[in-house]
Protein backbone atom coordinates (compact mmCIF):
# COMPACT_ATOMS: atom_id res chain seq x y z
CA UNK A 1 0.00 0.00 0.00
CA UNK A 2 0.73 3.69 -0.53
CA UNK A 3 1.42 6.48 1.32
CA UNK A 4 -1.74 7.60 3.35
CA UNK A 5 -2.88 10.80 5.07
CA UNK A 6 -4.02 9.37 8.89
CA UNK A 7 -6.67 12.46 9.38
CA UNK A 8 -7.49 13.61 5.80
CA UNK A 9 -10.57 15.56 6.99
CA UNK A 10 -7.60 18.24 8.63
CA UNK A 11 -6.90 19.20 5.17
CA UNK A 12 -9.89 22.31 5.66
CA UNK A 13 -7.80 23.61 7.60
CA UNK A 14 -5.41 24.78 4.56
CA UNK A 15 -8.20 27.54 4.33
CA UNK A 16 -6.65 29.72 6.89
CA UNK A 17 -4.06 30.40 4.34
CA UNK A 18 -7.11 32.91 2.80
CA UNK A 19 -7.01 34.82 6.25
CA UNK A 20 -3.46 35.50 6.14
CA UNK A 21 -3.50 36.85 3.08
CA UNK A 22 -6.29 39.28 4.02
CA UNK A 23 -4.11 39.91 6.72
CA UNK A 24 -0.65 40.57 4.88
CA UNK A 25 -2.82 42.94 2.23
CA UNK A 26 -3.94 45.02 5.32
CA UNK A 27 -0.37 45.22 6.92
CA UNK A 28 0.84 46.26 3.53
CA UNK A 29 -1.91 49.19 2.92
CA UNK A 30 -1.60 50.38 6.84
CA UNK A 31 2.46 50.36 5.55
CA UNK A 32 1.71 52.42 3.09
CA UNK A 33 -0.38 54.84 4.62
CA UNK A 34 2.43 55.49 7.50
CA UNK A 35 5.00 56.09 4.84
CA UNK A 36 2.88 58.74 3.50
CA UNK A 37 2.75 60.15 6.69
CA UNK A 38 5.87 60.63 7.72
CA UNK A 39 6.72 63.42 5.48
CA UNK A 40 8.80 64.23 1.59
CA UNK A 41 8.50 60.81 0.00
CA UNK A 42 11.66 61.23 -1.43
CA UNK A 43 13.22 62.31 2.17
CA UNK A 44 11.51 59.27 3.83
CA UNK A 45 13.10 56.66 0.87
CA UNK A 46 16.49 57.89 1.30
CA UNK A 47 16.11 57.34 5.67
CA UNK A 48 14.55 53.94 4.88
CA UNK A 49 16.93 52.95 2.00
CA UNK A 50 17.65 50.04 4.00
CA UNK A 51 14.03 48.24 3.68
CA UNK A 52 13.42 45.84 1.18
CA UNK A 53 9.39 45.11 0.69
CA UNK A 54 10.63 42.27 -1.64
CA UNK A 55 11.94 40.81 2.03
CA UNK A 56 8.51 41.33 3.98
CA UNK A 57 6.46 39.56 0.75
CA UNK A 58 9.06 36.59 1.08
CA UNK A 59 8.93 36.14 5.09
CA UNK A 60 5.12 35.89 4.48
CA UNK A 61 5.40 33.61 1.80
CA UNK A 62 7.56 31.82 4.29
CA UNK A 63 4.87 31.49 7.62
CA UNK A 64 2.06 30.57 4.75
CA UNK A 65 4.40 27.56 3.49
CA UNK A 66 5.20 26.82 7.36
CA UNK A 67 1.47 26.82 8.21
CA UNK A 68 0.72 24.41 5.37
CA UNK A 69 4.02 22.07 6.38
CA UNK A 70 2.21 22.28 10.38
CA UNK A 71 -0.94 21.09 8.45
CA UNK A 72 0.18 18.36 6.45
CA UNK A 73 1.99 17.31 10.42
CA UNK A 74 -1.47 17.00 11.79
CA UNK A 75 -2.67 14.82 8.82
CA UNK A 76 -0.28 12.51 9.69
CA UNK A 77 1.14 10.64 6.54
CA UNK A 78 1.97 7.20 7.63
CA UNK A 79 2.58 4.07 5.01
CA UNK A 80 1.76 0.56 6.11
CA UNK A 81 4.66 -1.87 7.28
CA UNK A 82 5.64 -4.47 4.67
CA UNK A 83 4.61 -8.19 6.30
CA UNK A 84 2.20 -7.14 8.90
CA UNK A 85 0.07 -9.74 8.27
CA UNK A 86 -3.43 -8.29 8.79
CA UNK A 87 -4.58 -9.65 5.50
CA UNK A 88 -7.01 -12.96 5.62
CA UNK A 89 -9.54 -14.27 3.81
CA UNK A 90 -13.19 -14.17 5.33
CA UNK A 91 -16.38 -12.73 5.24
CA UNK A 92 -18.56 -10.07 6.72
CA UNK A 93 -20.93 -11.30 9.84
CA UNK A 94 -23.06 -9.43 11.68
CA UNK A 95 -24.28 -10.47 14.85
CA UNK A 96 -27.55 -9.47 15.78
CA UNK A 97 -28.34 -10.37 19.41
CA UNK A 98 -32.08 -9.93 21.13
CA UNK A 99 -31.23 -8.62 24.71
CA UNK A 100 -34.84 -7.69 25.71
CA UNK A 101 -36.15 -8.30 28.96
CA UNK A 102 -37.44 -11.98 28.24
CA UNK A 103 -33.87 -12.87 27.47
CA UNK A 104 -33.71 -13.25 30.92
CA UNK A 105 -36.23 -16.27 31.20
CA UNK A 106 -34.35 -19.19 32.19
CA UNK A 107 -36.02 -22.30 29.95
CA UNK A 108 -32.07 -22.67 28.68
CA UNK A 109 -29.93 -22.52 31.57
CA UNK A 110 -28.64 -20.21 32.92
CA UNK A 111 -30.87 -17.83 31.08
CA UNK A 112 -31.14 -17.23 27.13
CA UNK A 113 -29.27 -14.41 27.24
CA UNK A 114 -26.07 -16.04 28.58
CA UNK A 115 -26.27 -18.65 26.19
CA UNK A 116 -26.80 -16.70 23.33
CA UNK A 117 -23.38 -15.16 23.97
CA UNK A 118 -21.78 -18.61 24.21
CA UNK A 119 -22.97 -19.39 20.76
CA UNK A 120 -21.97 -15.96 19.13
CA UNK A 121 -18.19 -16.19 21.07
CA UNK A 122 -17.88 -19.82 19.87
CA UNK A 123 -19.20 -18.75 16.41
CA UNK A 124 -16.47 -16.18 16.29
CA UNK A 125 -13.92 -19.12 17.11
CA UNK A 126 -15.41 -20.82 14.16
CA UNK A 127 -14.65 -17.73 11.56
CA UNK A 128 -10.94 -16.59 12.71
CA UNK A 129 -10.87 -14.61 9.32
CA UNK A 130 -14.08 -13.05 8.87
CA UNK A 131 -14.61 -9.74 10.11
CA UNK A 132 -17.57 -9.05 12.89
CA UNK A 133 -20.30 -6.65 13.89
CA UNK A 134 -22.30 -6.63 16.85
CA UNK A 135 -25.47 -5.27 17.20
CA UNK A 136 -27.85 -5.36 19.85
CA UNK A 137 -31.92 -4.90 19.79
CA UNK A 138 -35.09 -4.83 21.72
CA UNK A 139 -37.44 -2.17 21.44
CA UNK A 140 -34.87 -0.46 19.18
CA UNK A 141 -31.75 -1.58 17.79
CA UNK A 142 -28.25 -0.12 17.50
CA UNK A 143 -24.73 -1.00 16.45
CA UNK A 144 -22.85 -1.70 19.39
CA UNK A 145 -19.52 -2.58 17.15
CA UNK A 146 -19.10 -2.04 13.97
CA UNK A 147 -17.31 -4.47 11.33
CA UNK A 148 -13.54 -5.30 12.58
CA UNK A 149 -11.44 -8.48 12.43
CA UNK A 150 -10.31 -7.79 16.21
CA UNK A 151 -12.28 -10.25 17.44
CA UNK A 152 -11.08 -9.65 21.02
CA UNK A 153 -12.75 -6.14 21.19
CA UNK A 154 -15.94 -8.38 19.51
CA UNK A 155 -15.78 -10.50 22.83
CA UNK A 156 -15.61 -7.72 25.42
CA UNK A 157 -18.67 -6.15 23.87
CA UNK A 158 -20.20 -9.57 23.57
CA UNK A 159 -19.63 -10.07 27.42
CA UNK A 160 -21.35 -6.95 28.44
CA UNK A 161 -24.59 -7.11 26.52
CA UNK A 162 -27.43 -6.41 28.34
CA UNK A 163 -31.04 -5.36 28.73
CA UNK A 164 -29.48 -2.32 30.19
CA UNK A 165 -27.69 -1.52 26.96
CA UNK A 166 -31.22 -0.56 24.83
CA UNK A 167 -33.40 1.30 27.15
CA UNK A 168 -36.55 1.30 24.58
CA UNK A 169 -38.43 -1.95 25.92
CA UNK A 170 -40.12 -5.20 23.28
CA UNK A 171 -38.64 -6.65 20.58
CA UNK A 172 -38.34 -5.46 17.25
CA UNK A 173 -36.52 -7.62 14.88
CA UNK A 174 -37.31 -5.79 12.10
CA UNK A 175 -35.27 -2.31 13.12
CA UNK A 176 -32.19 -5.38 13.81
CA UNK A 177 -32.29 -6.24 10.53
CA UNK A 178 -32.43 -2.58 8.67
CA UNK A 179 -29.67 -1.77 11.34
CA UNK A 180 -27.72 -4.55 9.96
CA UNK A 181 -28.09 -4.17 6.42
CA UNK A 182 -26.86 -0.14 7.05
CA UNK A 183 -23.77 -1.57 9.41
CA UNK A 184 -22.63 -3.61 5.94
CA UNK A 185 -23.09 0.27 4.14
CA UNK A 186 -22.34 -0.33 0.32
CA UNK A 187 -20.06 -3.85 0.40
CA UNK A 188 -20.03 -6.40 -1.95
CA UNK A 189 -23.20 -7.87 -1.03
CA UNK A 190 -21.86 -11.67 -1.99
CA UNK A 191 -19.62 -11.61 1.20
CA UNK A 192 -22.19 -10.13 3.84
CA UNK A 193 -24.52 -12.56 6.55
CA UNK A 194 -26.27 -11.65 9.37
CA UNK A 195 -26.48 -14.40 12.39
CA UNK A 196 -29.32 -12.99 14.78
CA UNK A 197 -30.29 -14.69 18.05
CA UNK A 198 -33.68 -14.01 19.38
CA UNK A 199 -36.84 -15.96 21.39
CA UNK A 200 -38.71 -14.79 18.37
CA UNK A 201 -41.59 -12.33 20.58
CA UNK A 202 -41.69 -9.99 18.11
CA UNK A 203 -43.91 -6.51 18.64
CA UNK A 204 -43.69 -5.78 14.99
CA UNK A 205 -45.22 -7.09 11.78
CA UNK A 206 -42.50 -5.48 9.22
CA UNK A 207 -39.43 -8.09 10.16
CA UNK A 208 -41.32 -10.81 7.20
CA UNK A 209 -40.87 -7.79 5.04
CA UNK A 210 -37.90 -6.73 6.09
CA UNK A 211 -36.19 -9.77 5.38
CA UNK A 212 -37.79 -10.15 1.63
CA UNK A 213 -35.49 -6.77 0.59
CA UNK A 214 -32.69 -7.97 2.21
CA UNK A 215 -32.83 -10.86 0.04
CA UNK A 216 -32.84 -8.93 -3.12
CA UNK A 217 -29.51 -7.07 -1.51
CA UNK A 218 -28.05 -10.75 -1.53
CA UNK A 219 -28.02 -10.67 2.44
CA UNK A 220 -28.37 -13.82 3.95
CA UNK A 221 -29.40 -14.04 7.36
CA UNK A 222 -29.17 -17.28 9.72
CA UNK A 223 -31.77 -17.10 12.96
CA UNK A 224 -31.02 -18.50 16.10
CA UNK A 225 -33.98 -19.29 18.06
CA UNK A 226 -33.40 -19.49 22.03
CA UNK A 227 -35.93 -20.92 24.50
CA UNK A 228 -38.73 -22.98 24.71
CA UNK A 229 -42.00 -23.00 22.90
CA UNK A 230 -43.75 -23.70 26.38
CA UNK A 231 -42.09 -20.58 27.77
CA UNK A 232 -40.78 -19.57 30.97
CA UNK A 233 -41.42 -16.36 33.32
CA UNK A 234 -39.36 -13.63 33.21
CA UNK A 235 -36.89 -12.58 36.19
CA UNK A 236 -37.85 -9.34 37.74
CA UNK A 237 -34.71 -7.72 39.84
CA UNK A 238 -36.98 -4.91 41.22
CA UNK A 239 -39.19 -7.57 42.49
CA UNK A 240 -37.41 -10.13 43.03
CA UNK A 241 -39.85 -11.97 41.56
CA UNK A 242 -41.51 -12.97 37.92
CA UNK A 243 -42.21 -10.21 35.83
CA UNK A 244 -46.19 -9.09 35.88
CA UNK A 245 -48.40 -7.59 32.70
CA UNK A 246 -49.37 -4.66 34.25
CA UNK A 247 -53.45 -4.73 32.93
CA UNK A 248 -54.28 -7.99 33.96
CA UNK A 249 -51.58 -8.37 37.09
CA UNK A 250 -50.63 -12.01 35.65
CA UNK A 251 -47.18 -13.23 35.41
CA UNK A 252 -46.04 -13.00 32.36
CA UNK A 253 -44.54 -16.19 30.39
CA UNK A 254 -42.31 -15.66 27.16
CA UNK A 255 -42.14 -18.29 24.64
CA UNK A 256 -39.79 -18.86 21.64
CA UNK A 257 -41.82 -18.13 18.43
CA UNK A 258 -40.11 -20.41 15.71
CA UNK A 259 -42.31 -19.48 13.22
CA UNK A 260 -41.11 -15.92 12.07
CA UNK A 261 -37.23 -16.92 12.49
CA UNK A 262 -37.93 -19.52 9.86
CA UNK A 263 -39.43 -17.50 7.90
CA UNK A 264 -36.75 -14.85 8.12
CA UNK A 265 -34.21 -17.45 7.39
CA UNK A 266 -35.89 -19.61 4.44
CA UNK A 267 -36.29 -15.83 2.90
CA UNK A 268 -32.67 -15.48 2.82
CA UNK A 269 -31.61 -18.64 2.23
CA UNK A 270 -30.17 -18.79 5.75
CA UNK A 271 -30.66 -21.73 8.13
CA UNK A 272 -32.86 -21.82 11.42
CA UNK A 273 -31.13 -23.68 14.55
CA UNK A 274 -32.82 -23.87 17.35
CA UNK A 275 -30.23 -23.76 20.15
CA UNK A 276 -30.31 -26.60 22.49
CA UNK A 277 -26.32 -27.58 22.01
CA UNK A 278 -24.24 -24.54 21.25
CA UNK A 279 -21.75 -27.29 19.18
CA UNK A 280 -24.48 -28.27 16.87
CA UNK A 281 -25.53 -24.99 16.19
CA UNK A 282 -22.52 -23.78 15.34
CA UNK A 283 -21.63 -26.68 12.93
CA UNK A 284 -24.88 -26.15 11.17
CA UNK A 285 -24.35 -22.17 11.28
CA UNK A 286 -21.11 -22.36 9.89
CA UNK A 287 -21.73 -25.28 6.97
CA UNK A 288 -24.65 -22.54 5.97
CA UNK A 289 -22.31 -19.36 5.81
CA UNK A 290 -18.90 -21.70 3.93
CA UNK A 291 -21.88 -21.40 1.14
CA UNK A 292 -20.52 -17.63 0.85
CA UNK A 293 -17.94 -16.48 -1.18
CA UNK A 294 -14.77 -15.59 0.47
CA UNK A 295 -12.77 -12.41 0.06
CA UNK A 296 -9.41 -11.07 1.59
CA UNK A 297 -9.80 -7.99 3.76
CA UNK A 298 -7.81 -5.89 5.98
CA UNK A 299 -8.47 -3.72 9.29
CA UNK A 300 -6.72 -0.57 9.41
CA UNK A 301 -7.36 -1.16 13.35
CA UNK A 302 -4.81 -3.90 13.23
CA UNK A 303 -2.16 -2.79 10.91
CA UNK A 304 1.66 -1.54 11.78
CA UNK A 305 2.39 1.73 10.39
CA UNK A 306 5.75 3.96 9.85
CA UNK A 307 4.85 7.66 10.54
CA UNK A 308 6.53 10.51 8.96
CA UNK A 309 4.46 13.43 10.18
CA UNK A 310 7.80 14.42 11.93
CA UNK A 311 9.30 15.30 8.60
CA UNK A 312 6.87 18.22 7.86
CA UNK A 313 7.60 19.12 11.66
CA UNK A 314 11.17 19.74 10.94
CA UNK A 315 10.72 21.40 8.21
CA UNK A 316 8.29 23.64 9.85
CA UNK A 317 10.52 24.35 12.65
CA UNK A 318 13.80 24.75 9.80
CA UNK A 319 11.48 27.10 7.75
CA UNK A 320 10.36 28.87 11.49
CA UNK A 321 13.86 29.50 12.64
CA UNK A 322 14.60 31.19 8.97
CA UNK A 323 12.06 33.59 8.91
CA UNK A 324 12.92 34.69 12.51
CA UNK A 325 16.51 35.25 11.27
CA UNK A 326 16.46 37.03 8.11
CA UNK A 327 15.90 40.70 8.08
CA UNK A 328 13.62 43.02 6.27
CA UNK A 329 16.27 44.93 4.82
CA UNK A 330 19.93 45.07 4.38
CA UNK A 331 22.20 45.12 7.59
CA UNK A 332 24.94 47.47 5.86
CA UNK A 333 24.57 50.14 3.09
CA UNK A 334 25.76 49.17 -0.52
CA UNK A 335 24.96 45.50 0.52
Amino acid sequence: MAFQFQYIFFVWLGLAILFFLLLFFNVRRWKQRVIKRMGDPSLVKTMMYRYRPGRFNFKFLLLCITFLFGVLAVMNLRKPSSGDGISREGIDVIFALDVSRSMLAKDIEPNRLERAKQLISKLMDALPDSRVGLILFAGKAYVQMPLSADHSAAQMFISEASPDGVPMKGTVISDALDESLRAFGERDTKYRAVVLISDGEDHDEEAIEKSEELAQRGLMVNTVGIGSPTGSFIPDDSTRGNKIDEETGVEIISKLNEAELKQIAANTKGVYVHLQNSDEAVKQITSNLSQIDKKVTGDANLMSFSYYFWVFVALMIGLLIWEQLLPEGKKKAGK
